[in-house]
């Protein structure tokens, strides 16, 4: 809580863009579209937008009646944060308290090891506030400067990992983040819940690639939460029909399947009010319809191995 009290009695008004960055990509086949700026601190958009989203977390947290609370959010924000503690909700933190509620209950009823991988901003607290069971691995995937300079800002305010948990960062500028994952761990043989929340989708294409490593990656039956830039589904938001096409057709030809979650129907549910105006983000669920590659891996080692057993056993008999 030291973080917080920082800030206290801090008076400005922060808000999450949703500004679009350009930045210079290198493609690759299969291994994704990147951001490559280079850019100092000052004027880093992403560094600045993890920062207004944390300030929102930090808000939040000090409201009469919190939707959640981040004690260290306050750690990110500038000691000259104004308050802004009007009895509406911003959107963000609303979906904010639905990945936590949907991450907690899911790792709950694993058995075994519970493997949970952020797409993050880099200033994502989740890994250090929530609840986690024992035998929790955490991987964050975000962008690796924004991800540093927040680990020391945590570090210097005492935050922990639960204990009998795991926390592990793969940056978002690998060219080689599914290999990557593998690397320090990720088993497609065991249950997995993917969110994503802040992770500076840059174009459509890079979205693909994130359904394409978690499709690889994660088990049948898994779940991916979280919420999205409407821009990406390059119509209008307003026109639900349409979206939800679209986010269908993008979703299943990645072997999930979506719903949509209406930000109005869970405020009302968490009975709280939401900000009025629009909000540019879309909020989901999606279930792994396929196997990963490591369940058909294993399916065709069996299939071998029933095969070859039942060769050994026509010889005998001849």
């Amino acid at each position: 809580m030291e973080c917080l009290s920082r800030f206290g009695n801090a008076p400005a008004i922060a808000t999450v863009s949703n500004v679009r960055f350009k930045f210079k990509t290198t493609k690759t086949k299969r291994s994704g579209l990147w951001l490559k700026a280079k850019v100092n601190d000052e004027c880093d958009p992403l560094l600045q937008s993890a920062i207004n989203a944390a300030s929102l977390r930090f808000q939040e947290t000090h409201r009469p009646e919190p939707l959640f609370v981040d004690p260290y959010a306050g750690c990110f924000v500038p000691p000259d944060v104004q308050m802004d503690l009007k009895k509406h909700s911003h959107h963000y933190c609303l979906a904010t308290k639905f990945i936590d509620d949907k991450l907690l209950r899911t790792v709950n009823h694993i058995d075994g090891v519970k493997q949970v991988v952020l797409l993050t901003d880099g200033m994502d607290t989740r890994p250090y506030r929530l609840n986690w069971p024992t035998s929790t691995i955490i991987f964050d995937i975000s962008p690796e400067r924004v991800f540093k300079n927040s680990a020391e800002k945590l570090e210097g305010v005492g935050a922990k990992i639960p204990r009998s948990c795991v926390f592990l960062h793969v940056p978002l500028e690998s060219s080689k983040i599914l290999q990557n994952l593998c690397a320090k761990g990720f088993n497609g043989n065991q249950p997995s819940i993917w969110a994503i929340q802040g992770l500076p989708v840059m174009t459509l294409a890079s979205f693909e690639e994130i359904l394409f490593i978690i499709s690889s990656l994660a088990m049948n039956g898994c779940l991916f939460v979280g919420e999205l830039p409407a821009w990406l589904t390059e119509t209008e938001i307003g026109n639900k029909s349409t979206t939800k096409k679209w986010m269908d057709k993008l979703f299943m030809s990645n072997g999930f399947r979506v719903d949509m979650s209406s930000y109005n129907e869970v405020s009302s549910k968490l009975g709280k009010e939401l900000t009025p105006g629009p909000y540019k983000n879309i909020l989901f669920v999606a279930e792994q319809l396929r196997y990963s590659d490591d369940q058909m891996e294993t399916w065709r080692g069996e299939l071998q191995r029933v095969e070859e057993a039942g060769d050994e056993e026509g010889f005998e008999e001849l």
